[in-house]
């Protein structure tokens, strides 16, 4: 069983700053990517951003590219999600998600590229 645990959610103003944590553990697997989604009310779940395991590269979604970092502590198989300028549109419960195949950088947009899920943690940004 592989255990997926997201911490660091909470309320803050717009503008402010918040910093996610992913932690994932549990059973042996490898982890090619680790993604992070969101998820408002009403909404469909999206693409936040992710980063691949080896290498680092990041992938973002196009409405938080420069307010958001993704990195990763390979080590603690942990991933953090650092947003800053936070806005109102990004009230949401964020998940972190770990993919154990690999597959073209594309295709960790998607949510059928990850195989775990964690339970997620609620963002909300005040306006």
């Amino acid at each position: 069983q592989v255990q997926v645990v997201e911490s660091g959610g909470g309320l803050v103003q717009a503008g402010g700053s918040l910093r996610l944590s992913c932690a994932a553990s549990g059973r042996t697997f490898s982890t090619y990517a680790m993604g992070w989604f969101r998820q408002a009310p009403g909404e469909e779940r999206e693409f936040v951003g992710a980063i691949a395991w080896s290498g680092g590269r990041t992938y973002y979604q196009s409405s938080v590219k420069g307010r958001f970092t993704i990195s990763r502590d390979n080590a603690k198989n942990t991933v953090y999600l650092q947003m800053n300028s936070l806005k109102p549109e990004d009230t949401a419960v964020y998940y972190c998600a770990v993919a154990s195949t690999y597959y073209s950088a594309a295709y960790y947009q998607r949510k059928l590229a990850y195989d775990y899920w964690g339970q997620g943690t609620q963002v909300t940004v005040s306006s």
